[in-house]
């Protein structure tokens, strides 16, 4: 097992917030064991802001995730089917009108954009963030593209994230997307390795304060985050 250091005297540490991304309706046995078939749930699709400040005083804010859109129009049609299942949908508040309730503008204060995956229901509005960059799990830019199991690729709409801002995480060892992992020049620098007993973590900014943890099965490129 590997473990972190212990917290030096100058550990950087973050401040979470939680977001709305609006709520969705489940049935109870997606995520109950031996739920009653006829019986559903609302849920929230949660998303965060994590502020992280440098040693040297930089201010970086993060939103991971951006739940649903606020126009159910804009999904592709494909999807669309898909979400007459999912009634009732509440869109607002959203992501962005939640951060400008705390006098955030999504648009000029965000500048980095985290996305577990890309399901439906955490790719929000990607246009409410022009100067972000955006990072993701490996394989997710070629799922997009081409879709995966249970997911085709008509269910997403065209473009949906900004390429040119967007950067992959690398593959992990044996990792199940290596083969359609993005270009290395289109990859982040960071590395993986173990902590605790997780696989596969790796340190978003080199100080021990947020870590992105590769946790396959959900979707090609799936992530978590942790403050270890």
């Amino acid at each position: 097992m590997t473990t972190l250091p212990p917290s030096a005297s100058d550990q950087v540490f973050v401040e979470v917030s939680a977001l709305n991304g609006g709520f969705v309706t489940l049935p109870e046995k997606l995520f109950v064991t031996d739920a009653d078939p006829n019986l559903k749930k609302t849920v929230p699709s949660m998303c965060f802001l994590i502020r992280h400040r440098s040693k040297s005083g930089k201010t970086d804010r993060i939103v991971f995730d951006l739940g649903i859109k606020r126009e159910l129009t804009q999904y592709a049609q494909g999807m669309r089917d898909h979400l007459s299942k999912r009634q009732p949908i509440t869109t607002s508040p959203d992501t962005a009108e939640s951060l400008r309730k705390g006098n955030l503008d999504p648009a000029t204060d965000i500048t980095h954009v985290i996305l577990s995956h890309t399901h439906w229901d955490h790719i929000g509005m990607p246009s409410d963030y022009p100067n972000a960059q955006f990072i993701v799990g490996s394989g997710t830019l070629h799922t997009i593209v081409h879709g995966a199991n249970h997911y085709p690729a008509s269910m997403f709409e065209k473009d949906p994230l900004p390429f040119d801002r967007t950067k992959e995480l690398p593959p992990t060892a044996n990792s199940p997307c290596a083969d359609i992992a993005a270009p290395t020049t289109h990859q982040t620098t960071h590395t993986w390795r173990p902590i605790s007993t997780l696989p596969n973590a790796t340190d978003l900014f080199g100080d021990g304060s947020i870590y992105l943890i590769d946790a396959p099965g959900h979707l090609q490129g799936h992530l978590n985050s942790s403050r270890a």
